[in-house]
């Protein structure tokens, strides 16, 4: 968040981990070496939109709608660029404020653009209104979307509209990976419900840290950055194992559960052609 990344600075300069368990920009861990994450930044999260777009689900000719904040410019262009480099157009890119209410022009544009898939950075409720004003302009082609929309509101939301349409989660209830399963049974057992994907990150930063502390040789604030860098392979159930690049101070190799809505909820997308 904004208030974290300008709270960076104070915590470099006294020599104090900042540990951001979702801070997704990809700017919030540049402030130096006390500084680190193990969120999915936006510079990790959208090229694997792009390859799941493009590769997966046939997007040539893409247009996107992004949201027009810092973080809705920056997840854009990450996206853009990395659809580019694996052989996609980009036929329209637009953006929007976030108090947008009416898409109606924005879209006409966008369907001159003649598109062949829809890509949007935006939240659920701003996706929601997208897709049902696109069906309203004949916009008819498959959308995708970044994790943002992962939402019961989007389908609630986006009614018929919704269905359909792709997004990809870096934590998904019904992933069969043993991991997530394991955390989700455990999850319900003590609270009563599912987790979401917050109740993962925090899940893994406690189990982070908990190593962490068995390996430091002492507890003070040196040591606690350098052991960091030094953990390998931490239980995770977002990344299955967790190991920090010391270059970035990010955990490497995030992955992506690819989901689709289909009969009014989000569904493990099993292959096969998108439909509009």
């Amino acid at each position: 968040s904004p208030a974290s990344m300008a709270a960076s600075p104070i915590y470099q300069r006294a020599g104090l981990v900042q540990f951001g368990l979702t801070n997704s920009h990809p700017d919030f861990t540049k402030a130096g070496d006390f500084i680190w994450s193990n969120s999915v930044s936006q510079a990790d999260e959208q090229p694997l939109n792009a390859a799941f777009a493009v590769n997966r689900l046939g997007f040539k000719r893409i247009a996107v709608l992004h949201l027009n904040t810092d973080w809705g410019r920056t997840s854009k262009d990450h996206f853009v660029a990395a659809a580019k480099k694996l052989g996609a157009e980009i036929v329209a890119a637009e953006g929007y404020l976030p108090e947008e209410k009416d898409f109606r022009s924005t879209l006409v544009r966008v369907r001159d653009a003649n598109p062949d898939s829809l890509f949007l950075v935006s939240y659920y409720a701003d996706a929601a209104l997208i897709v049902r004003t696109a069906r309203q302009t004949g916009l008819a082609v498959p959308v995708a979307a970044s994790s943002s929309i992962y939402s019961p509101k989007f389908v609630e939301l986006g009614g018929d509209a919704a269905e359909g349409v792709f997004t990809a989660a870096r934590f998904f209830p019904a992933d069969p990976r043993p991991e997530v399963q394991t955390f989700v049974s455990g999850f319900k057992a003590k609270y009563g419900k599912e987790p979401d994907a917050f109740n993962a990150y925090a899940y893994d930063t406690m189990v982070l840290f908990g190593q962490v502390l068995r390996e430091a040789p002492e507890l003070d604030r040196k040591t606690i950055r350098d052991t960091l860098a030094r953990v390998k392979d931490v239980p995770s159930v977002v990344y299955g194992k967790a190991s920090f690049d010391t270059t970035t101070r990010r955990v490497a190799g995030a992955r992506n559960a690819e989901l689709v809505v289909k009969g009014g909820s989000f569904t493990l997308w099993g292959g096969g052609k998108p439909t509009n």
